[in-house]
């Protein structure tokens, strides 16, 4: 089992991978609220979302098949390579036909604007998606960190150059995408030498076959966490208006902290899931990670939220401002939404997609219900509401089903105690203005409590630098005798 080392070598290189699409994006914040209006920035967050939702769905979801069965060494990479592009392809002339038929009816005004950008947005986001995975399945993580500082910097050079000198305003936000996508995809394709694996000749019956019974419940859980994610943009639009989904969507941007991480963890922790699972914990590496990785999660979140205004001051310009309010309760979905994250790969090493689907189904249902009915009663601030209480559920449903796979160690009451926290924190921080000193002494001493909670998790985690520092040192010091 390589456990431990395997999965901080993943970590490391979708770190670096990552850091600057996500944490980069972050700091240009400032760039895009002063320079696009809250319309402009709803509607690319709409045209964002729809893309996310139909790539699942048109593509079968086959990617997802593409990284379990290549990491499983019997099984022939030709054909999982073959049959993922022919179903990617498959998606594109579909996406387009969709596009022309809205251009002519008319169903979605909004969506026929920039009708190019959208299928190229399409196109190239599932072609990029596919490759990283097709990298993740060959073991190239180094291959998916350099595509991710390459595609970060094209994207970030061009929203510079398009939005501040040139003035090109949402077209520019665009092409910038467009731009590091294609830049991501271009290197992918080249640095894995794909065009080996493709085969045009009849395809392996039994394999596709096998591929679309594990995909196409990922794609009931793709579309279902879909609707936990981005939905709520669609009802604030419905119900609010384009100007306060622009708003919200800004809202998102501070928790993408909790999100980058997250998705660093998730994807690294797949692969370490896959290769070293233990349906008995001997090693106790399944238990011992979950709760590190949830007391880091949580003790961030409480921070973030108590920083929420004071961040949203430096990073929301003009009428974005208002989206702080937003933020507490992103937060704690962020959260949940990790910790089912970590869950998944559980299921993920025993090829056991139906509760993929079914827990995020009932998350799902749950938010779609509770998003319209508190958006309806309170406002935009509804939406957030509902996506956390969503992503509780679909933790309480994983984490029950974990424990029938597995034998997992977790502590459930601390842990509630802790989420218990961060809720009455919410609620501190969106106190009246006239209360300002008391909820800030209020977010500290919650932010402690927290701390205190997890202190066994970070007391193993400084013993473990202990030990590989003491354990460098005594090299060096051998080296030199």
């Amino acid at each position: 089992m390589r456990g431990k080392r395997y999965l901080a070598k993943n970590m490391f290189f979708l770190t670096v991978g990552q850091f600057g699409t996500k944490l980069l994006s972050f700091f240009l914040v400032p760039l895009y609220t002063s320079v696009l209006t809250s319309a402009e920035y709803g509607t690319y967050d709409l045209y964002s979302v729809t893309v996310s939702l139909l790539i699942p769905i048109l593509t079968l979801n086959i990617a997802d098949s593409t990284t379990v069965f290549l990491l499983d060494k019997d099984s022939p990479r030709e054909g999982i390579v073959s049959v993922s592009l022919k179903y990617y392809a498959r998606s594109v002339l579909l996406f387009a036909a969709l596009v022309c038929a809205n251009r002519i009816i008319g169903f979605f005004p909004l969506l026929n604007a920039y009708p190019a950008f959208l299928l190229l947005m399409f196109a190239l986001s599932g072609l990029s998606q596919l490759l990283l995975n097709f990298a993740r399945g060959f073991d190239r993580i180094k291959d998916v960190a350099v595509s991710g500082v390459l595609c970060s910097a094209v994207m970030i050079a061009l929203n510079i150059v398009l939005l501040i000198p040139l003035r090109m305003g949402l077209a520019g936000y665009y092409l910038a995408f467009i731009g590091g996508a294609l830049a991501q995809s271009a290197y992918l394709c080249v640095s894995l030498r794909i065009f080996r694996f493709i085969r045009t000749g009849r395809q392996d019956k039994k394999l596709r076959k096998d591929m679309l019974a594990y995909s196409c419940p990922m794609m009931l859980n793709s579309v279902s966490w879909w609707v936990n994610s981005v939905s709520d943009r669609y009802v604030v639009t419905w119900l609010c208006g384009i100007v306060q989904n622009g708003i919200y969507s800004v809202a998102y941007k501070i928790p993408s902290i909790l999100n980058m991480f997250q998705g660093i963890f998730s994807q690294a922790w797949t692969l370490s899931a896959v290769q070293d699972f233990d349906r008995d914990d001997r090693g106790g590496f399944f238990s011992k990670m979950y709760g590190l990785y949830n007391a880091c999660m949580t003790c961030a979140c409480s921070l973030l939220i108590a920083c929420a205004r004071p961040m949203a001051l430096l990073l929301y310009a003009n009428d974005f401002y208002a989206a702080w309010r937003f933020v507490p309760f992103l937060l704690v979905a962020s959260v949940f939404g990790a910790l089912s994250g970590y869950l998944g790969g559980i299921f993920a090493a025993v090829k056991d997609s139906k509760s993929f689907a079914a827990s995020t189904v009932a998350g799902a249902a749950l938010n779609i219900v509770l998003t319209v009915a508190l958006v309806w009663l309170m406002g935009t601030i509804g939406a957030a509401i509902a996506t956390a209480a969503a992503y509780i559920l679909v933790w309480a449903m994983r984490m029950r089903r974990a424990k029938r796979i597995m034998r997992l160690n977790v502590s459930i009451a601390k842990d509630c105690t802790a989420y218990a926290l961060l809720v009455v924190q919410c609620a501190v921080v969106l106190a009246d203005e006239r209360f300002a000193a008391w909820a800030g002494a209020m977010n500290g001493i919650i932010f402690m409590t927290v701390c205190v909670l997890y202190r066994k998790n970070f007391m193993q985690i400084a013993a473990a630098a202990g030990k590989r520092l003491a354990s460098r040192k005594q090299k060096q010091a051998e080296g030199t005798l």
